[in-house]
């Protein structure tokens, strides 16, 4: 049998299970045993264990329970809210007033959390009352939160860097650092966005009174918690002073020291965060081991190199790979998150990527920018459900919102290729090449 009618076999039978409601950790695991089994003479058994535990086990996927307990701890805790009052009296000098604070608190949150669905939960839990309260329109209140959320992807610790790190085998480090620029770039592409529709609905918008710079910078203040703790998190790895997992343990211990002294740690808030973060870890696990499975038998069967040859041969260039990936990865988005997007196609893609001389860091970053979009794609974006779920807003209403907002992420993407050395001029300066 051909390796491409065994890769449409195979294709073929993990949609199926997804159509089906198979959860995406057990489709993949079940494919990858079928390929093992239907089409090598690998022993099933023996690689089954072994795929299993080395997806699993690897010293960087520490980092991941750890971040993700952080962020469930500061889902639960009022710092969104001080971050909110801080951020109001100097942002609301701005073409679009205090719609920019959805962008700014969810950059600085992403430097904390690491997901984009906890980010725009945080920081919409506080900012999306006090907008629509004030009478800000809710096209606009609810696009910026729902695209400014998908930071929490791109600004590093991110979550999904941690499983495209350990999937490709590349520093995390290092991949936390080439998302610093271009997480930078996005958000200042959302504030220009911001302001511009701001400018088309400047007759809706409420006039904001003007506060002297003194209090705009008093209530600064109000931001010093969590800029101590990107400074913890982020400082630590890049001074070189501890490892992303380091950081990790090192920013829970920070966001359970803010709650204590903001006297909101209490046994209660202690044990739904844990619970909260082996839940997420679990999902992602479960994924990552199904994962694990199938690229065992992908790299069995041949399909990958198979496939990385022929681009090889057919003279492919990477802007014609990148291009057909990014529809690729969009349709994707329709069906799947972020993380099951990561998973189920960097085995059979990383190889082509490596192939025609794409640097896999500046993939990376490539990719995260392509599972942020699909955050805020219906009918399967995680963001769409966060906001649904805190204002009852109908999900294709929010999506329709956050349309302009996808345009900018297309654009980051676009300008990625265009100046690759925002991901990868950093990288190369800290780390000496």
């Amino acid at each position: 049998m051909s390796l491409l009618l065994e890769g449409l076999i195979l294709v073929g039978l993990l949609f199926l299970l997804l159509a089906l409601g198979v959860y995406v950790g057990l489709a993949l695991l079940l494919v990858g045993l079928l390929g093992l089994v239907l089409f090598t003479a690998a022993p099933a058994g023996p690689n089954l264990s072994t795929a299993l535990w080395t997806s699993t086990s690897g010293w960087s996927l520490v980092a991941l329970p750890l971040f993700v307990w952080m962020g469930e701890i500061l889902y639960r805790s009022r710092l969104a809210q001080g971050l909110l009052q801080g951020l109001s009296p100097l942002l609301s000098r701005l073409p679009g007033g205090l719609l920019h604070v959805n962008v700014v608190a969810s950059a600085l949150f992403a430097a904390v959390i690491g997901s984009s669905a906890a980010t725009t939960a945080t920081v919409g839990r506080f900012t999306l009352p006090e907008l629509l309260r004030q009478g800000y329109p809710r096209p606009l209140a609810l696009g910026s939160l729902a695209g400014a959320g998908t930071l929490g992807f791109l600004i590093p610790p991110s979550i999904i860097m941690i499983v495209y790190g350990v999937m490709a085998e590349i520093s995390v480090a290092r991949l936390f650092i080439a998302g610093v620029v271009p997480g930078a770039v996005l958000t200042l592409l959302l504030m220009l966005l911001v302001a511009l529709l701001a400018f088309f609905y400047r007759h809706q918008l409420p006039r904001e009174p003007r506060k002297p710079l003194r209090q705009s910078f008093v209530g600064l203040l109000s931001v010093f918690p969590v800029l101590f703790l990107i400074l913890l998190v982020l400082g630590s790895i890049y001074l070189g002073v501890a490892t992303p997992t380091e950081a990790a343990a090192i920013g829970v211990a920070g966001s359970l020291l803010l709650a204590g002294l903001n006297r909101e740690l209490s046994r209660r808030m202690f044990w739904e965060s844990l619970l909260g973060a082996i839940r997420t870890t679990s999902m992602i696990g479960l994924i990552l081991a199904g994962a694990g499975v199938l690229t065992l038998a992908m790299g069995f069967t041949g399909i990958p190199r198979a496939l990385a040859t022929w681009a090889v041969e057919a003279g492919i260039t990477p802007l014609a790979l990148i291009f057909f990936l990014s529809l690729v990865y969009i349709v994707l988005g329709w069906f799947l998150d972020g993380i099951s997007i990561v998973v189920l196609t960097i085995s059979v893609i990383l190889p082509v990527v490596k192939a025609i001389g794409v640097d896999p860091l500046w993939f990376g970053v490539y990719l995260v920018i392509m599972v942020e979009l699909a955050q805020i794609t219906p009918p399967v974006g995680f963001n769409l459900f966060v906001i649904q779920s805190l204002t009852g807003e109908d999900l294709f209403r929010i999506a329709r919102y956050a349309l302009p907002f996808m345009g900018v992420l297309l654009l980051m993407a676009v300008l990625l290729v265009l100046f690759p050395e925002m991901a990868t001029w950093l990288p190369r300066t800290m780390t000496g090449g």
